[in-house]
């Protein structure tokens, strides 16, 4: 056995003392430990079950209290959510969105229904987030500013914002890019989807752009099976928010007046009473994944391995820990040995440019995804029980 296998059936076997008695161990499962159930049979004894209901209400009140956001819009999914933030900002019809390649297919297909264009620009190695750096260099090389608005000097198209993503929890650097899109006069909006309970200094991940979208998905660190939120700090926003996520309704008591086109993305009750109960844990939670990560981080310095770490002045979720490895043959190597003994692992997911519906994508250059890529690999990062 070589050093490296040697290595990787340490991590292993670390793992199995993380989560003792699993004879699986998944990557990211819900805990069902508070008032699940007991706010379930009282959102079914209420026939409340569908997109009108006290648990919605509260559950955008609890995303307010905990990301400061003073307005908190429920969404059926992380997706609807991201897709209702890029129509917030004005994104339209042939438009580009400047985001990063490594990221879940989400990102760039909420880009696309507002027919509008994904560019690429790279991340940053130590936080798989969008790089202020290489945004620079993009922005220099590329975009000019013109009555209107920043535009890609090679395409032609109006560059409309901009949407990085807190990749796996982990803050990315978020101020600087935030500084970057104010001199170029573009929108920034946070993919905050997996980074509830993640702060930069003393301020949520989401609030430093327009807005930002968060998912509550089966695997997140709260879930309420589905269901997304979208916050911001403008009212004009927040309530063009609710209004586009609920058919564009006008309120009344009996007459079905629509006054445009819009979408069903309301989180239904049943599912928002679930979202309630896990929010409620949340602090718990997040201790716990801390804690984890912890351990973790102490166990890859003992044995020479790279952990995906926070940086400095930032608080991850630590939603999924992940390690980088030496090169994709060692990355194949620690995924086959892994999954084979009961430990689920997974590699970043495959770049945004190399998927048929993105390959024509106008990009610049993606040596740090790339690099990455090849190398990072999610380890088990469940609540414990």
């Amino acid at each position: 056995m070589s050093d490296a296998d040697a290595r990787f059936s340490r991590l292993i076997a670390f793992a199995k003392q993380l989560y003792p008695g699993e004879a699986f161990i998944p990557l990211h499962a819900p805990v069902f430990r508070g008032n699940e159930k007991a706010y379930l049979v009282d959102c079914i004894d209420s026939t409340f079950v569908s997109s009108v209901g006290a648990y919605v209400d509260r559950f955008e009140q609890m995303m307010r209290d905990i990301t400061g956001a003073p307005y908190a819009i429920a969404t059926v999914n992380g997706t609807a959510a991201l897709h209702l933030a890029l129509m917030l900002a004005g994104v339209g019809d042939d438009d580009e969105v400047i985001t990063q390649p490594l990221s879940f297919v989400a990102t760039c297909n909420a880009i696309s229904y507002e027919r509008a264009h994904p560019v690429f620009v790279d991340v940053d190695r130590d936080t798989l987030s969008l790089s202020p750096d290489a945004l620079a260099h993009f922005l220099r090389d590329h975009a000019e500013r013109r009555d209107g608005g920043t535009y890609n000097r090679t395409t032609g198209r109006r560059i409309a914002a901009v949407v990085p993503m807190h990749t796996f929890g982990i803050p990315g650097r978020i101020e600087a890019l935030a500084a970057l899109c104010d001199e170029w006069g573009l929108v920034l909006v946070e993919d905050a989807a997996e980074s509830l309970g993640a702060t930069v200094g003393d301020r949520h991940t989401g609030r430093f752009g327009r807005v930002g979208a968060f998912s509550l998905n089966g695997n997140k660190i709260v879930t309420s099976g589905g269901g997304g939120c979208v916050i911001t700090d403008d009212p004009v926003l927040g309530a063009k928010a609710k209004h586009l996520s609920t058919t564009s309704k006008r309120p009344h008591k009996w007459d079905f007046f629509h006054e445009e086109v819009a979408y069903n993305y309301r989180l239904p009750n049943v599912n928002a009473a679930l979202a309630c109960a896990q929010l409620e844990q949340l602090d718990t939670f997040l201790a716990d994944k801390r804690a984890t990560a912890d351990q973790y981080r102490a166990f890859c310095a003992g044995e020479g391995l790279s952990f995906l770490d926070q940086l400095p002045g930032t608080a991850s979720n630590f939603w999924l820990n992940a390690i980088v490895l030496e090169d994709r043959a060692a990355r194949d190597r620690f995924l086959e040995q892994s999954n084979a003994a009961g430990v689920m692992t997974r590699p970043v997911w495959i770049l945004m440019h190399r998927l048929p519906a993105f390959e024509r994508c106008f990009r610049g250059p993606l040596d740090n995804a790339e690099w990455l890529e090849d190398r990072v690999v999610n380890i088990p990062s469940s609540v414990r029980p």
